[in-house]
């Protein structure tokens, strides 16, 4: 009776389990539905920030001065040193997301290291940190905890600017990229690496004599001054939308996941537990019997 003792509690727990499951799943759905509208709303004001620094820069009279004064869209002519800003999720059960970023980052440290590059480290997220920390704990030089706990504001994206940019006025680094789960789908994510300094914008060819047919106004330099660093938080902004979206997708596939296996594992633990509960009224029925015919 011990033996079926331990299998009615196991199938309780595994119960219990299943529950916990669903309903995680159930939170994960709502809110995924959010993050996605948040995320696709967040998309073409990101790139429309970038093509009006793409347009003002290729402008007759303010491309003669771009390697001067707008070092974070040019760069500082040099790469021999990185800035990866890794971002994962601050809760698990989202099943391999993480372990993907931190693969991903691995092999991106990896590459870079080989090239000779010198490599810094600023995790956004926790888990990403707790495994990282083990082989690149001399490379990690700050950490932000909590961001996607909640709702993802542009204040945290303009914290993490503003440690980026100090990190870079300091010269303390010569590239910077972010590496974020861009979210595809609810069961579809992706680890990417974007290079957000010096901008990945592409300046047209346009003849030397043109004029942009719209007049500024302080003017164009002054305009691209301020907007540089706005574009550089939306990048970021928008990054951490995708990776947040990402993660409750992730969450979302593998609680169901887990609860179609916990499923199962009732089935099964039932069957067993039928089984066990049948053959020890089949030994009880004998023994009586042989005990009747004894006497």
């Amino acid at each position: 009776m011990a033996n079926l003792k331990t299998l009615k509690t196991r199938i309780k727990s595994v119960k219990s389990t299943q529950k916990m499951t669903k309903a995680m799943k159930m939170v994960a759905a709502s809110r995924l539905k959010k993050a996605k509208n948040a995320v696709e709303a967040s998309r073409p004001y990101a790139d429309k920030i970038s093509d009006m620094v793409c347009n003002l820069a290729s402008n007759i009279a303010v491309r003669g001065n771009l390697d001067e004064k707008f070092p974070l869209l040019t760069g500082k002519g040099k790469n021999a040193s990185y800035l990866l800003v890794v971002m994962s999720s601050d809760r698990g059960l989202c099943g391999g997301l993480n372990g993907a970023t931190v693969k991903f980052t691995k092999n991106r440290v990896n590459n870079l290291v080989s090239e000779g590059k010198q490599v810094q480290i600023i995790c956004v997220g926790k888990k990403a940190y707790e495994q990282l920390k083990s082989l690149y704990g001399n490379k990690i030089i700050d950490q932000h905890f909590g961001v996607f706990r909640g709702i993802i504001d542009a204040k945290s994206a303009e914290e993490i600017t503003d440690k980026i940019t100090s990190l870079f006025s300091e010269g303390k680094f010569d590239v910077c990229e972010v590496i974020y789960s861009k979210f595809k789908s609810a069961i579809a994510q992706e680890q990417v690496a974007k290079q957000i300094i010096p901008a990945e914008i592409k300046i047209p060819e346009v003849p030397q004599t043109f004029e942009s047919p719209m007049e500024y106004e302080p003017g164009q330099e002054e305009i691209l001054q301020d907007l540089l660093p706005k574009n550089l938080s939306i990048q970021i902004y928008n990054q951490l939308l995708e990776n947040s979206a990402s993660e409750q997708g992730a969450r979302m596939a593998a609680m169901e996941a887990a609860s179609n296996n916990a499923g199962k594992m009732i089935k099964n633990l039932t069957l067993v537990y039928n089984r066990t509960r049948q053959a020890n009224i089949t030994k009880e029925l004998i023994d009586i019997i042989s005990g009747a015919n004894a006497v």
